[in-house]
């Protein structure tokens, strides 16, 4: 079972695009984007995306790839 990483498409447009992006290439992971997450306040004020159903956030793209991977190493799935 592959970790699930979710983007909320507004903030994609908001500049998490790159981050996406990089995230997809990773054949490791299922990539989803969602017309909305439900997480407004957090979407307007940074850089997000759910991780196996928690927030991750950072205040850039590349903060944010790096902080799924360290989420990732802090909360393995088995």
């Amino acid at each position: 079972m592959k970790p699930i990483i979710e983007f909320c498409i507004s903030n994609l447009a908001s500049g998490s695009q790159e981050a996406l992006e990089i995230l997809e290439r990773d054949p490791n992971f299922d990539v989803i984007e969602y017309g909305c997450l439900g997480y407004c306040g957090k979407c307007a004020a940074s850089h997000f995306a759910l991780v196996n159903g928690d927030v991750v956030e950072a205040d850039t793209p590349k903060q944010l790839v790096e902080e799924i991977y360290v989420y990732l190493e802090e909360n393995p799935m088995f």
